[in-house]
């Protein structure tokens, strides 16, 4: 297997709590950057999406905190997508220290909405494999 896509963050100091460690929601920020970056890389845009009458949701987000972070330290931010059979999808994040420490998995539930309907679409897997220019990013 392929090692999943990834894209690096420096832990700036303004995202650090008085305690001197990185946010909790600050973790969020950069697991949605990764997404992001990966939409991006596969060659899926914002505009791309919303012309196509449907938008990626976040239904359900599980973050395991396992070490701290602190200003400076330079983190890669894995991600991965999982395809199921329904209307759903998973996306598995891990967020690595320099030397590979693992500091946080973190776990989210998605769909992708029709903008007009707001209902899931049935098969997200599609869409996004019709979409994207390198739906190998994907795993599809």
């Amino acid at each position: 297997m392929s090692e999943p896509f990834s894209v690096p963050v420096t832990v700036r100091g303004y995202e650090t709590d008085v305690l001197g460690h990185l946010n909790q929601s600050v973790y969020l920020s950069y697991a949605e950057h990764a997404r992001w970056s990966m939409l991006q890389a596969a060659g899926v845009s914002q505009a791309t999406l919303v012309s196509k009458g449907v938008g990626p949701i976040v239904m359900e987000t599980t973050i395991r905190y396992l070490r701290e972070l602190l200003a400076g330290d330079e983190v890669e931010v894995t991600c991965a997508f999982e395809w199921g059979e329904g209307k759903t999808f998973r996306v598995r994040q891990a967020i690595r220290k320099a030397d590979g420490t693992v500091a946080a998995e973190i776990t989210a539930v998605g769909g992708l909405l029709d903008l007009k309907a707001r209902k899931l679409v049935a098969d997200p897997r599609e869409y996004f494999r019709a979409l994207a220019a390198d739906p190998e990013l994907f795993g599809l």
